[in-house]
């Protein structure tokens, strides 16, 4: 029996996830297989404010996931992993405990339950009276009837392999090509103290493939992805393992080609889709409100204040269907909202969670995100993005006699202080009389937030939100997120040799 006959064979012993609603399927996992009552969450609940906490929430997880990796037609690993328990988070004051346990038993979670009020507060023991929840049904941004989980293991070999095959037939000098495949379905329910009562499913899918180019000493990479929350009518209304498979491999052969990139202060066009991660990176993490609520963010006390160009529109908004962002509810339990961060370059608010919301008074505007049942919720962005422009790009070409094109970024690194960024393009061209001429490599740029973003001076009208590929890292969390940009020239940027 080879390798891959028992990697199908493990397959089948896999437990089936129940069907229907969001709310149908909690119930079925939570209250049916797992046994977890109505009355086993006001318990739980009762034990977190024993102590007089002001609040207490519960987050149970229940999350399914599956991966393939293919290295030069050799599966490299193929695993399935279920995780699942509950967290357990009180607040009092400014004060925060927080527990969880994967154990789903009635006395393991009030265990966690009173360790996370005793961290929290150490007032007199009190009770609580029973709750009867508020069951909150959101608006479905992702509905999936069939998901990538749902493909058997054989088919999501092929696609792989159509991946690879793709991506060696384009040139000859791709030498190595390494494709995965990852697909979750993530059941959580949310239930809080103040009776909000809200579940959802989430699905999540993303391919990637990553080629290593070589000619004679010269060696470059290349990597392309798609994703999103989205199920198998996505995979079979396209041939994405084709698309990305030979994109990968044009990366990598388009960089053997590639001269060094110039360096100084000169213009920078960033293509529509993937360079939103510099919004992400440079504005999107300064205008979250624990940043601001605490004074550290360059972006702290300034709403109502000229912060960008008048020609910059910027939002955050969890409602983008199948997006990588996209949420029926945040992880505690409130739905998302199209929030509107930056309008004509004025800041007009950050992203909040309960806490950042309660202290500037306002409502929580759905970014209250988490990795996990084991993690806390913290203000985090979901899709963020600058709205279209009214200018052809073909103009915001011609308008640049030496400058650069940057198409996609490997990511980047900010200063939430003060705003200063570097960020690494993977493919970018120098920009020369109005047309886009040489490839380059070696580059970064550096800038700072508030700063680039005064310097916009003309925004394209083919706005595009990118493939589904990126995760944001905060604290020591990850989440997924989604970005977007039209074609955008910023007048004068730093660009720097590697």
């Amino acid at each position: 029996m080879d390798q891959e006959e028992v990697l199908l064979e493990e397959q089948e012993t896999v437990l089936q996830l129940p069907t229907g609603t969001p709310d149908q399927m909690a119930k079925a996992l939570f209250e049916g297989q797992m046994g977890v009552t109505d009355f086993h969450m006001h318990q739980v609940l009762q034990a977190a404010l024993c102590r007089g906490g002001d609040y207490a929430d519960l987050y149970f997880e229940y999350a399914y996931r599956t991966s393939v990796v293919m290295e030069e037609s050799i599966i490299k690993n193929s695993s399935i992993s279920i995780s699942k328990g509950v967290g357990v988070r009180v607040l009092k004051g400014d004060q925060t405990g927080y527990a969880y346990s994967e154990d789903l038993s009635l006395d393991a979670m009030q265990r966690a339950a009173r360790t996370a009020a005793s961290i929290a507060t150490s007032a007199t023991v009190k009770e609580h009276e029973g709750y009867r929840f508020n069951r909150l049904k959101p608006s479905n941004y992702y509905p999936v009837t069939r998901t990538v989980t749902d493909l058997p293991l054989a088919d999501k070999i092929t696609k792989i392999q159509d991946a690879e095959r793709a991506a060696h037939n384009y040139d000859p000098r791709i030498k190595r090509v390494t494709v995965s495949m990852v697909d979750t379905v993530d059941i959580v329910r949310i239930v809080t103290s103040d009776r909000r009562f809200v579940s959802d499913v989430r699905p999540m899918f993303r391919m990637n493939v990553h080629c290593v180019a070589q000619e004679d000493k010269n060696v470059q990479t290349g990597s392309a992805g798609v994703g999103g929350r989205v199920g198998l009518p996505f995979l079979e209304a396209e041939d994405h393992p084709n698309q990305i498979g030979k994109k990968a491999a044009t990366e990598a052969i388009l960089l053997l080609g590639a001269e060094q990139a110039p360096s100084g202060s000169m213009p920078v066009i960033l293509g529509p889709a993937q360079s939103g991660i510099l919004l992400h990176e440079a504005v999107g993490h300064p205008l979250e409100a624990d940043f601001n609520r605490k004074g550290s963010s360059a972006y702290s006390g300034r709403i109502g204040e000229q912060v960008a160009s008048p020609l910059c529109t910027i939002y955050d908004t969890g409602t983008i269907d199948h997006d990588r962002g996209a949420l029926n509810c945040d992880d505690e339990g409130f739905l998302p909202s199209q929030n509107l961060l930056i309008e004509n370059g004025i800041l007009r608010g950050y992203m909040h969670d309960r806490i950042s919301a309660a202290h500037y008074d306002l409502v929580p505007t759905g970014n209250g995100r988490r990795e996990s049942y084991a993690h806390y919720p913290m203000p985090r962005m979901t899709t963020t993005y600058l709205a279209n422009g009214e200018t052809d790009p073909e103009e915001i070409l011609e308008a640049v006699d030496q400058g650069i094109y940057c198409v996609s970024f490997s990511g980047g690194q900010v200063d939430i202080s003060n705003g200063d960024f570097v960020f690494v393009p993977t493919v970018a061209y120098l920009v020369e009389k109005g047309k886009i001429t040489k490839p380059i490599k070696n580059l970064t740029l550096i800038g700072n937030g508030p700063d680039a973003m005064s310097r916009v001076s003309l925004v394209g009208n083919d706005f595009a939100f990118s493939e589904g590929i990126w995760t944001c890292g905060k604290d020591g969390q990850s989440v997924p997120v989604g970005v977007g940009l039209p074609t955008v020239l910023i007048s004068e940027m730093t660009v720097g040799g590697m």
